[in-house]
């Protein structure tokens, strides 16, 4: 296995071997990230495709600073993030709708398994679950996410806590046993 330093300047020198290891020994956690923000297989292996071709692309540029993989992510993240505002529109809300949304805790959580949980984030509308993902899963500020979607900081916010509260109440029929596990029905 070559160290991070060959595997970069080998693909940097258009080594094939080295590019389909470095495509190899990321692809899979990519195509999560891919298939998070899409919502379907098809959408994200095309942005596991156009992501990997800019990780190509701009290898050059990668400074060594951070970790590589958190570069490749974040190159994964905002291809996903630039198809998402290509495809959906934000529901636009007014100061008055944004000032009355409530932060909302979700407890259900520890009784339903990983793939329950994903399955509830997938059901989401294109918005909250765009938010819900930069925000809760990627770690981005709502300041952030507001620059990335082109919406306001209180929007962003405001989507947050009605996913919160989409999934508080999917999570607790589920939990409950109900079988109601789409958090739009």
């Amino acid at each position: 296995m070559p160290s991070e330093s060959d595997l970069i300047k080998g693909c940097l020198e258009q080594d094939r071997g080295m590019q389909e290891l470095l495509y190899k020994m990321y692809a899979s956690k990519m195509y999560g990230v891919c298939l998070r923000y899409s919502g379907n297989a098809e959408d994200a292996g095309d942005l596991l495709q156009e992501g990997f071709i800019k990780v190509f692309n701009n290898l050059s540029k990668f400074r060594g600073e951070g970790s590589f993989e958190g570069w490749i992510r974040r190159i994964f993240v905002n291809t996903s993030i630039e198809h998402f505002r290509k495809k959906n529109q934000l529901y636009r809300l007014t100061e008055v709708q944004e000032n009355t949304v409530e932060d909302t805790d979700i407890d259900a959580f520890n009784s339903l398994a990983v793939k329950d949980i994903l399955a509830l984030i997938q059901g989401l509308s294109p918005g909250y679950k765009a938010v819900f993902n930069l925000y809760v899963v990627e770690g981005y500020s709502h300041k952030e996410i507001a620059g990335m979607l082109g919406i306001t900081e209180g929007t962003s916010k405001s989507q947050l806590a009605r996913a919160k509260g989409v999934l508080k109440k999917a999570l607790e029929a589920a939990a409950a046993g109900t079988g109601k596990k789409n958090p739009n029905e």
